[in-house]
């Protein structure tokens, strides 16, 4: 992944200007590192994060994915390269709660066409130690549990590209720590690239690498070089 020049601005209510939420935002990411973007609150990490997957529009900048400018697709292409090339971590799960685990897992496969929707979500489903709990819906599991089924939802296509969104923020520290330990391990078991927004520095501290952002801009690199 390539990131150049990545800003994001926004007129303030009112008409009384504008907010500047990143500037100038510029990085570059190998295949199979891990890194984390850290920061204080309102630094503009989950911001850049939503960048990176395409979800929101920059006011000006490029990221490039497989060497695929994002910005350069419309809308229905970037769900299409999302699809195909990246997976994403909700801090607070985005399970859809009509849907039991096993159909959450399934999602995603089955837009993507895959023939083997149903056993690849069951193997994944028991990968995150939810085996037992295919058929239960969002609302019947633990904090813990769903965020399984999340990183479940998010390995089963296979992505290139995984991005997570302060994927511990709502759990427990204990359970916290086992989930990080998952991600980990399935990410070094998939060999994908890893991208993270956190706020806890032991966790930045297992990735190869820390970005770190101060009020819209990267201030400071850690580990090995962009």
């Amino acid at each position: 992944m390539e990131v150049a020049g990545l800003c994001k601005s926004v007129a303030v209510s009112g008409g009384d200007g504008v907010l500047h939420i990143l500037q100038d935002v510029s990085f570059s990411v190998r295949a199979g590192e891990s890194v984390a973007i850290v920061g204080a609150s309102g630094s503009g990490k989950s911001t850049l994060l939503g960048l990176l997957a395409g979800l929101d529009v920059p006011t000006a900048g490029e990221v490039r994915i497989n060497g695929v400018e994002l910005f350069g697709l419309d809308e229905d292409a970037r769900a299409q390269l999302r699809g195909a090339s990246v997976g994403f971590v909700f801090q607070s799960f985005q399970l859809l709660p009509a849907l039991t685990a096993l159909e959450n897992v399934m999602l995603p496969l089955e837009l993507a066409g895959a023939p083997d929707a149903l056993a690849t979500a069951s193997q994944w489903l028991e990968r995150v130690g939810l085996g037992a709990r295919t058929r239960h819906y969002p609302k019947h599991l633990s904090g813990g549990e769903q965020q399984r089924v999340a990183l479940a939802r998010a390995f089963a296509p296979g992505p290139r590209l995984l991005l997570a969104d302060e994927p511990t923020g709502n759990l427990d520290a204990a359970t916290g720590a086992a989930i990080i330990e998952l991600v980990f391990t399935l990410n070094r078991e998939a060999g994908t690239t890893l991208i993270l927004v956190t706020h806890d520095e032991a966790l930045a501290a297992r990735c190869n690498r820390t970005l770190r952002m101060q009020a819209g801009r990267l201030e400071q690199r850690q580990g090995l070089p962009a």
